[in-house]
């Protein structure tokens, strides 16, 4: 499974069009093990992009509703940083609970798992599965891919913004895949130790990889690596 998403990232960085990454994003859905994937993108204009599997007719009603504006999911999302159940959030609502009885029937699925991401310049996205399995399956399943999730998201919308192009792309310094995974899970709060057996490396090749991102970054210790690669919008945490 670890092998065929590896794949699957290492396709993501080939990607060229926009069609390229919709295919990916189903062969995602399918390693993911879920019904639904979705990246959803909000630039500091406005402008939103985004790729999808749910039905056409769901997204047309969604749309059509400017659902947006009550879902508890991009709300909710919008004031955090973590991973976010959407159990854990407030549909008590009656337009809440309207909307969630009609993306049920729609089929995206009676759980949902979303990872904020702030890119640059006030760039906000949200990569989200959904699915039906219960409470408890669904529970043992995100804590297992938990990381796997995050990792993805940065990667879909570091593509993403390549593919759009939009108003708010800015430079900013490459990292490689590998120094930007050794980057994101110190800053989700691994140890080193703990982040080299994630990365199945060792801790001195992990050293390596952290110590060529302070290089690149400019910054006086890993601390400040980290902090750095933050506020650049190179990591999802």
């Amino acid at each position: 499974m670890r092998r065929r998403l590896e794949a699957l990232i290492e396709r993501l960085a080939e990607v060229e069009t926009v069609e390229a990454l919709t295919e990916l994003i189903h062969a995602l859905r399918d390693n993911l093990d879920v019904e639904h994937v979705v990246y959803h993108s909000v630039n500091s204009t406005g402008q939103q992009y985004g790729i999808l599997t749910y039905s056409d007719a769901w997204v047309e009603r969604y749309l059509e509703q400017d659902y947006a504006r009550i879902d508890p999911v991009v709300q909710g999302c919008f004031r955090r940083f973590h991973p976010v159940d959407w159990k854990s959030l407030d549909w008590s609502g009656k337009p809440q609970r309207t909307l969630l009885g009609e993306a049920i029937e729609a089929g995206v699925g009676r759980q949902g798992l979303s990872v904020p991401i702030r890119g640059p310049n006030g760039q906000f996205a949200l990569f989200s599965v959904s699915d039906n399995r219960s409470d408890a399956e669904w529970a043992r399943h995100t804590a297992a891919r938990v990381r796997e999730l995050i990792l993805v998201a940065h990667y879909v919308n570091q593509k993403a913004l390549e593919l759009e192009r939009g108003t708010d792309m800015v430079p900013v310094r490459s990292l490689s895949p590998r120094e930007i995974d050794a980057l994101t899970l110190l800053a989700m709060g691994y140890s080193r130790a703990q982040a080299a057996e994630s990365l199945a490396i060792s801790e001195h090749t992990l050293r390596v990889y952290i110590e060529s991102a302070r290089f690149k970054l400019g910054a006086s210790n890993t601390t400040h690596a980290v902090a750095r690669a933050l506020t650049q919008g190179l990591l999802v945490v």
